[in-house]
């Protein structure tokens, strides 16, 4: 049996010690005298001697204020505090906002060198003669099957471009459009199966719904554009049948909304139906014109659409819209612009030469809006339902926006509002498609709503996007000067020269025609261009660098660009 010595012996003998929970590291060893204040379970001291002189009281309070007297900044922490040379040392703050997405650049692509037609002017589709129909005017319409061109499908959206030498940055290509010149309905932003007139105006289909978006994008102010049926309802009958040539209905549509259905069937697009004049939203028809009214062949139906500044529209998708404050003064800044940041490449197709981009996709929520779950509907907490789509949602998909609707008339007769507070389209209320390359967060400057038109087995009709109208709205011929510019003091003072332009608000409130829309459009996609150029030019150093291919071996050094092909991508589309 072991003795006591044998056992005393055995506790010096150096082994292992067993791993044992122990309290939190130290940054310096305590002093063999160093006793703290206040025992705690971190830092227990079983031996520790309360003054008597304090009562249980005291120590509870002591023990509450030790640690806020515990936290004084060092003096190199001041130092940093206060812009000292110790400041790199300095805690970071922890809310520290991180980079905003749409301060970003756009991505570049490393590409073969422009072939030759790649100079040349842009064209628009063939146009192959398919039928004719006689109009309500006893006018013969020509309708023409297009071919030669793509469409804008499978989340992705096609621009024309053109390879110009001002812009080698960009790799030469920049954004062009072809003929026709001017706003119309889109040949490669409609469903397939779909016939127009060699100008864009005129539109028909003898399949079921197809929808076809005009190539202009609203996204402030309000616009004003036309819609006559040229071939649809010719009357209705007593027993609710309805004698027709087809169906057509109209509206405002973003670019998420699906051309194979009729404007109106999902939350993307708002309609108005043919058959009794109804509203559609969400494919959920509802009774819009008065009793007794309907639209048939020749009747022109006008749409005004009337949104908010674009300042107070980015207000709300960023979730910092007060109503208290934000609606009582809504003039756009004068020097904000969107910050545009569009990540394209170009395509080949047969022969035209396209930029291609991640189109804006469906989202769950609005998916979820459209066809509520029992299961509890995107935004529901427990068995509570979901809130209603508002301003201050905490879903972006879900906002809408102050001060927004859209207006029918028929024949000039204003018929009434049938939509208010429509859905914000700005990111990130619009997110593109998930796959490789899409970027969240980023306005490509084509975000918008867009005049749409749906035809159904032989319905056709006819758009007119001004600036001269069939019925002009109210207030349209009043403001045909608005946005002059006018020299006002010139002679006062000889080293200023003031400038005086209608107002933001005031411009924002004149109606106004789809077709001025266009002009803007184009000078807005000139200056991206540059401004991309530039700012390629700028992350190259300040200097052109040969990037046809990378075959400059400065190119191969340079960060930020994509792999490079042989030739540039051709697309294959199936009819």
């Amino acid at each position: 049996m072991a003795t006591d010595g044998d056992l005393s012996k055995r506790q010096i003998t150096p082994v292992p010690l067993p791993i044992l929970p122990t309290p939190a590291p130290q940054k310096r060893p305590l002093e063999d005298d160093h006793a703290p204040p206040v025992s705690s379970p971190l830092n227990p001291n079983p031996d520790l001697k309360f003054n008597k002189s304090l009562s249980h009281d005291d120590v509870a309070a002591m023990t509450r204020e030790k640690p806020a007297r515990g936290k004084k900044d060092t003096q190199k922490k001041r130092e940093s505090k206060a812009g000292g040379v110790d400041s790199s040392r300095a805690t970071p703050d922890p809310k520290i906002k991180d980079a905003i997405p749409s301060e970003s650049s756009p991505m570049r692509y490393k590409l073969a060198p422009p072939k030759p037609s790649d100079f040349e002017m842009a064209r628009g589709p063939v146009f192959t003669p398919h039928h004719e129909v006689t109009g309500p005017d006893g006018l013969t319409i020509q309708f023409y099957e297009t071919s030669e061109h793509v469409y804008n499908k499978k989340s992705f959206h096609y621009l024309h471009c053109i390879a110009d030498p001002a812009f080698p940055s960009s790799f030469y290509y920049r954004q062009t459009e072809p003929e026709p010149y001017g706003a119309h309905i889109s040949f490669e932003d409609a469903a397939t199966h779909m016939y127009m007139d060699q100008q864009g105006r005129h539109i028909t289909t003898d399949k079921g719904f197809r929808t076809a978006r005009a190539n202009v994008a609203v996204r402030q102010g309000r616009w004003f554009w036309e819609c006559k049926i040229t071939r649809g309802t010719i009357k209705s009958n007593a027993d609710g049948s309805v004698e027709s040539h087809g169906h057509v209905r109209m509206g405002f549509a973003r670019r998420e909304a699906s051309l194979d259905a009729p404007v109106g069937y999902d939350a993307y697009s708002y309609g108005i139906r043919d058959v009794q004049g109804q509203k559609v939203h969400m494919s959920r028809p509802k009774d819009f014109f008065p009793p007794g009214e309907e639209i048939r062949e020749g009747d022109v139906i006008g749409l005004e659409i009337q949104l908010p500044s674009e300042h107070l529209h980015r207000k709300v998708v960023q979730g910092q819209f007060n109503p208290a404050v934000d609606l009582l003064n809504e003039d756009e800044p004068t020097m904000e612009a969107a910050n545009i940041v569009r990540d394209r490449i170009p395509i080949r197709f047969k022969q035209h030469i396209y930029l291609e981009k991640i189109d804006y996709h469906t989202t769950k929520e609005l998916e979820d809006l459209m066809n509520p779950s029992p299961a509890g509907p995107s935004g529901t907490v427990g068995s509570r339902p979901a809130d209603k789509p508002n301003p201050n949602h905490q879903v972006p998909a879900l906002r809408t926006l102050p001060k927004s609707c859209i207006r029918i008339y028929k024949n000039g007769v204003l018929m009434g509002t049938p939509f208010t507070d429509l859905l914000a389209f700005l990111p990130p209320a619009s997110k593109p498609q998930a796959q490789v390359g899409a970027r969240e967060g980023m306005d490509d400057g084509m975000a918008g709503y867009y005049p749409a038109i749906s035809v159904f087995r032989g319905g056709a009709a006819e758009v007119n996007f001004g600036p001269h109208f069939w019925y002009p709205p109210p207030g349209y011929l009043d403001a045909d000067t608005d946005g002059d510019v006018e020299m006002i003091d010139a002679e006062a003072d000889t080293d200023t020269v003031k400038v005086a332009t209608s107002t933001a608000k005031g411009k924002l409130d004149k109606v106004r025609a789809v077709a001025e829309r266009y002009d803007e459009q184009i000078v807005e996609d000139i200056v991206a261009d540059v401004i991309d150029e530039v700012d390629f030019w700028m992350r190259d150093g300040a200097r052109i660098i040969d990037r046809t291919g990378g075959r400059d071996g400065k190119a191969e050094t340079t960060a930020g660009i994509a792999p490079g092909r042989e030739e540039i991508k051709e697309l294959v589309q199936d009819d």
